[in-house]
């Protein structure tokens, strides 16, 4: 991928060393739980029905007391972190693709913040460690990411590559995209009419394929603009989306798959999704709330 074509974004903030990168779970290394464990954590909470976000959130309070993160000392990344410049690239060109779309569609794109961080984040949605991956807040409308999940899913996931990685970025600005069109506003309002959630088909699952078509769909208009794809950069995002679908991660973590538990879609799903975004590039294509067979 030649990331390198890419425009910088100018809203990447980095929270690093804010406090989050001496403690709190990790991906790996150190004195964190491993992304092993925190699967069979998840697991537990599937299997007895706890929420497994409160679990970890008591695990991550019991192994680091200090405050969390802060924005105040947030600031641009150094000029020369070619990590950082990487995420500034792919950001920078998700701007400039739904800006376009937005605009023919006659309305504004409102470009998120992309906050990277190290160990443990504050957010508008809470106090979150790495341990949960790369994510999106709807309350504060910013993305937040630390780099050490690209390790972890080249390392143990055997996902690698720039695409990869610009594809787990793409997933998080679609939601983003969502909440600007108004999917997440009705995906909270069904929550709270006890709608189904979880579950092979269930809402939670539908949002996140179609956050998965939204980032086809970028992939898709980045390509024309700037022709920066080279051979294998699709298939390392379809690799990703393969090695993140809810079956393989379940059956890796507790042997077995639970379709009721399902939050993000199956290997299978992810990808046809994200490859039926790429195909035509038009976001109307990625209505999964509409279709039959996901």
């Amino acid at each position: 991928m030649l990331w390198k074509k890419g425009r910088r974004s100018d809203n990447v903030v980095d929270a690093r060393g804010d406090g989050g990168g001496g403690g709190g779970m990790r991906f790996g290394g150190g004195k964190g739980l491993s992304l092993t464990a925190i699967i069979l954590i998840v697991g537990i909470g599937w299997i007895t029905g706890q929420d497994p976000m409160q679990i970890l959130g008591q695990l991550a309070g019991q192994m680091d007391q200090s405050a969390p993160a802060t924005s105040q000392t947030r600031q641009a990344p150094p000029a020369n972190d070619e990590q950082a410049e990487f995420v500034r690239s792919i950001l920078g060109d998700t701007e400039d693709t739904w800006g376009q779309v937005f605009q023919q569609a006659g309305r504004q794109y409102q470009q998120p913040k992309l906050v990277l961080f190290s160990g443990r984040v504050n957010s508008a949605c809470g106090l979150a460690s790495s341990a949960t991956g790369p994510f999106y807040c709807p309350a504060d409308r910013q993305v937040y990411l630390d780099m050490s999940f690209f390790k972890e899913m080249s390392q143990r996931f055997s996902a690698a590559g720039d695409f990869a990685q610009a594809y787990v970025i793409a997933h998080e600005v679609g939601h983003h995209v969502q909440t600007l069109l108004g999917v997440s506003a009705k995906i909270q309002e069904a929550r709270q009419q006890g709608r189904q959630m979880e579950g092979d088909g269930g809402l939670l699952v539908r949002q996140e394929l179609q956050a998965d078509c939204l980032a086809g769909v970028w992939a898709n208009h980045a390509q024309k603009r700037l022709n920066w794809l080279e051979p294998g950069d699709i298939e390392e995002a379809l690799n990703a989306a393969n090695a993140i679908g809810d079956d393989r991660l379940q059956q890796q973590g507790q042997g077995r798959v639970v379709p009721d538990s399902f939050t993000h879609g199956t290997s299978a799903q992810r990808v046809r999704w994200f490859k039926t975004g790429f195909a035509q590039g038009q976001v109307s294509q990625c209505d999964t709330f509409a279709a039959k067979t996901l």
